[in-house]
């Protein structure tokens, strides 16, 4: 039997939907099932009697006119529907056009095609079918459809469809009865594919609840047996909201245990300042005084063993928050390396930044030159986006759009990092910002930043804990992307099978050519 027939692609079809959780994952799976539907009805692979179709322009098929013009003002309250090249805008109470009737776009929105049961109003966006010249409408809303409309629009500010350039395109068309039984086919086939996607946004809406009950068990106890209900095979947790609650119970204190042994982050944090303060008076630095700002983390709510700290207090006093070189200029050949926003990242670094100064323009900027593993913060334009300083890059030096941020012995520069990562510090940062030219964060205001501080100790499991679960959630990202590039490949298998040449060996969506 010819397998270009109705009933075998017909079965192969079937066999297709009920296989569709193979391949769900795939990205707009029942999209793409749409498309294929319409693709095997305009093209005869639903049709057990394709000999009988000819070949014409569109022209000779139907006659698209423009529509009328309508004024807000002039439209009264009715039941007839009007149309505009989006579709439907409201209604009138009279018609231009005597039902059923197809709509598409003609100028700003092109592409869609709408069939119109009744009478209806089609404004001078729009495009509507003046004449089917005997061939069933709904056939024609599915062949105008399929030929993708916002192919011929016009490269103008405004996309634009001339009718006329579309009444020559070639298509294929069925006599009037085959036509109606298509039509009654992809109409059976799209309801399966209106079930398939109301089940999937079933599935869908039932495992966000349950991955936000996840998420929330974890968050009030933390241990390993709660772990595994986040990253249960039978629900997705969006890998992203794995990782903002990941740090959010780090800087919280509920991701690993307190330790009395570990000591007390006041009392280390204490002697810091004493440090601190005994180094700036003995080297003449100047110190800033540092203002009120909204308490992002409450002590009331963190572990006793916990102390808050504003930011400034906990970096190198020889090295405070700065950003760099105003006006690098140029790039100069064996320049200094010069490190911009767009160089920023926590790993995988060059083994040099890609830009170099001169030297001459460098040298007033030595305090912001680089010695390797700083944390260098993005304060204009990507604000709160992070980067480490990789020891190759030492020598380098940072752009104005960059501060550096240098913490002292007491704090772990990689839990340093979880906090600022943190949705509540990044909260922070973005709210402060000023609406310059691009957004600019002052560095009086991450100076002010509070830093929940735990003993250094308990900042190094913590640091480890993160990293062990952080590599979790990268595998679950992993398998996540391998189980949709399945699916999409395995979608595009059957979308080929079913689509193949037909039994004389000429592709079914060739070029038509008419004798």
């Amino acid at each position: 039997m010819d397998p270009s027939r109705g009933g075998p692609a017909r079965m192969r079809l079937e066999t297709f939907f009920e296989k569709f959780d193979l391949f769900s994952d795939a990205p707009n799976a029942v999209a793409k099932m749409r498309d294929l539907v319409l693709h095997l009805g305009i093209s005869g692979r639903l049709s057990a009697r394709t000999k009988s179709w000819q070949a014409a322009t569109l022209g000779e098929v139907v006659r698209l006119r423009r529509g009328y013009d309508l004024p807000t003002q002039d439209r009264n309250q009715g039941v007839f529907p009007i149309f505009a090249a989006n579709g439907p805008v409201g209604v009138h109470d009279t018609y231009m056009v005597k039902g059923p009737g197809v709509v598409t776009g003609r100028s700003g929105s092109i592409g869609r095609v709408h069939f119109v049961e009744g009478d209806f109003w089609p404004l001078n966006t729009a495009l509507y079918v003046e004449d089917f010249f005997g061939n069933y409408p709904q056939f024609i809303c599915l062949l105008l459809r399929s030929l993708h409309l916002e192919r011929f629009s016009t490269a103008t500010a405004v996309p634009t469809l001339n009718r006329n350039v579309v009444h020559k395109e070639l298509v294929r068309v069925p006599p009037l009865a085959e036509q109606k039984k298509i039509v009654a086919k992809v109409d059976e086939l799209m309801a399966l594919c209106d079930r398939l996607e109301a089940q999937q946004q079933e599935r869908e809406t039932r495992h966000a609840a349950l991955a936000r009950a996840s998420l929330a068990r974890f968050a009030e106890a933390p241990t390993p047996a709660n772990l595994e209900f986040i990253f249960h095979k039978s629900y997705d947790i969006a890998p992203a909201d794995l990782r903002k609650t990941i740090l959010t119970l780090a800087v919280e204190g509920k991701l690993v245990p307190q330790v009395p042994e570990d000591g007390d982050a006041h009392e280390q944090i204490d002697r810091a300042m004493k440090n601190r303060q005994q180094t700036i008076q003995s080297k003449g630095l100047r110190r800033k005084s540092l203002d009120e700002s909204a308490n992002l983390f409450s002590s009331e709510e963190l572990p006793n063993l916990w102390c808050i700290e504003r930011l400034a207090n906990l970096v190198d006093p020889e090295n405070t928050i700065s950003y760099g070189v105003l006006v690098p200029g140029n790039d100069v050949a064996d320049g200094v390396p010069f490190v911009r926003a767009q160089d920023l990242s926590l790993s995988n670094h060059p083994a040099r930044p890609n830009k170099t100064i001169a030297p001459e323009v460098e040298k007033p900027y030595a305090r912001t030159r680089l010695t390797g593993g700083e944390i260098l913060l993005c304060v204009v334009g990507s604000i709160g986006k992070l980067g480490v300083v990789p020891e190759s890059w030492a020598g380098a030096n940072i752009a104005r759009a960059v501060a550096r941020i240098k913490p002292i012995p007491d704090v772990d520069r990689d839990y340093l990092l979880i906090v600022l990562q943190e949705t509540a510090v990044q909260t922070f940062f973005t709210s402060s910002t000023r609406t310059l030219a691009q957004p600019t964060l002052n560095v009086g205001l991450i100076e002010q930043t509070p830093i929940p501080v735990p003993p250094l100790a308990e900042q190094k499991r913590i640091v480890a804990k993160v990293d062990q679960l952080m590599a979790l959630v990268d595998e679950l990202e992993a398998q996540l992307a391998a189980s949709r590039a399945t699916g999409e490949k395995l979608l595009a298998a059957l979308v080929a099978e079913l689509t193949a040449v037909k039994g004389n060996g000429t592709p079914i969506n060739m070029k038509l050519t008419r004798a």
